[in-house]
């Protein structure tokens, strides 16, 4: 009997293409209680079985959350009302300006697991660069081990090192990010058992963001 995670990539695959092909109101009421039943329930239920190894390996609370499949239409040319992807969530409890976690992401093109934060609010950014104005050394090790065993790191966000830092500063390639997120991309195949691994393996990365301080 397939597990719930085979299941529900399989399902989600499946209905996400169906999706893109009517990518409309009457095709999503006519094909709600599918997503309820096929998506929704199973990856609620998927988001609850992690949070416990997350929350053991990372040392505190996890809370969860799974990405609303509408699409917020106010400020994009394209109108399509629905996203034809499942992204979940596990946020990292914590009191610093950073607000990172563990990602996993279903499309019909694509079943990925990632960590961190994409985007820095103006607190949390002011932190990293403080941080790595004083010591980048933890962080560059971390991100050179993950690049090491075939994690994608997500490139720097701005072309020039920021104010009042030297464009020459050592650790100018961390300076000019906007957010640190590190990814594994797998398949329809992925286990229970290979997506505790991966997050365990990517926790230094939430765990570094936590520990920033203003």
């Amino acid at each position: 009997m397939p597990s719930l995670l085979t299941r529900l990539i399989h399902d989600a695959q499946t209905f996400l293409s169906a999706l893109a092909e009517q990518n409309t109101k009457e095709y999503w009421d006519d094909h709600k209680k599918e997503y309820d039943e096929q998506l929704k329930v199973p990856a609620l239920q998927l988001l609850d079985e992690l949070s416990g190894p997350i929350s053991r390996e990372f040392g505190a609370t996890v809370t969860t959350k799974l990405f609303r499949p509408h699409r917020d239409l106010r400020f994009s040319k394209d109108k399509t009302p629905y996203h034809t992807h499942l992204h979940m969530m596990w946020s990292a409890s914590g009191e610093g300006p950073a607000k990172p976690g563990w990602f996993f992401g279903i499309s019909p093109s694509y079943v990925t697991l990632g960590a961190g934060q994409r985007d820095f609010d103006k607190h949390a950014m002011e932190a990293w660069r403080g941080q790595v104005d004083r010591s980048s050394d933890e962080i560059a090790s971390i991100m050179n081990g993950l690049t090491t065993n075939g994690y994608r790191i997500s490139e720097p966000a701005f072309k020039r090192v920021p104010a009042p830092y030297s464009k020459d500063h050592p650790s100018e390639a961390l300076l000019r990010r906007r957010g640190l997120t590190a990814w594994r991309d797998s398949d329809a195949g992925l286990t229970r058992d290979q997506m505790v691994q991966v997050f365990r393996e990517l926790t230094p990365v939430v765990k570094t963001l936590s520990a920033l301080r203003s």
